[in-house]
C-alpha cells in the first residue's frame, strides 16, 4: 500500500544556503551548489552570499543561471531533500517574465544563427525556420 501524500514538516532551524539550494531541487548536488556560492551567481537580499550563510523564511535569494536570474523567497527550510511536487510549500518563484523571455529570445537567436560559410540549410534545417516563423 502506497504511503499517504503529506507534505514533509518544515524543519525548525535555519539552513546553510548551499543545502537549502539543493533542498529545493535548484542544484543537482550539494557541492554545484556551494561552487555556484563562492563563484557568486547566488545573492541573499542582493547580498553575495557564501554557501554556509544560513537562510531564513522571508528571505529573498537569486540564483544567476545562464542568461536567467531566478528569484526565490523563501517560506521555510525542509529537513531533508523534498519531491518536486513539495518545492513550492518551501520556497516562491518570483522571477519576473521579462528573465524568462530574455532566455527565450536567446534561444531563438541560436537557433537562427548560421556560421560564415556553412552553406544552405537543410531541409531539417529549413523546417525548423519554418516552425519558428508560423
Amino acid at each position: 500500500m502506497a504511503a499517504p501524500a503529506v507534505a514533509p514538516p518544515p524543519a525548525a532551524a535555519p539552513a546553510r544556503l548551499d543545502k537549502w539550494l539543493w533542498m529545493v531541487r535548484i542544484f543537482r548536488t550539494r557541492s554545484l551548489a556551494g561552487d555556484a556560492c563562492r563563484a557568486g551567481s547566488v545573492t541573499v537580499n542582493d547580498h553575495p552570499a557564501k554557501p554556509a550563510r544560513e537562510v531564513r523564511p522571508g528571505e529573498q535569494v537569486s540564483v544567476r543561471d545562464g542568461l536567467v536570474t531566478r528569484t526565490l523567497r523563501v517560506v521555510a527550510s525542509p529537513r531533508g531533500r523534498v519531491a518536486a511536487r513539495w518545492v513550492p510549500e518551501f520556497c516562491v518563484e518570483t522571477t519576473p517574465e521579462s528573465e524568462w523571455a530574455k532566455a527565450r529570445e536567446a534561444g531563438v537567436r541560436q537557433l537562427l544563427a548560421r556560421e560564415q560559410g556553412s552553406g544552405r540549410p537543410t531541409k531539417r534545417d529549413r523546417r525548423l525556420l519554418d516552425r519558428l516563423f508560423e
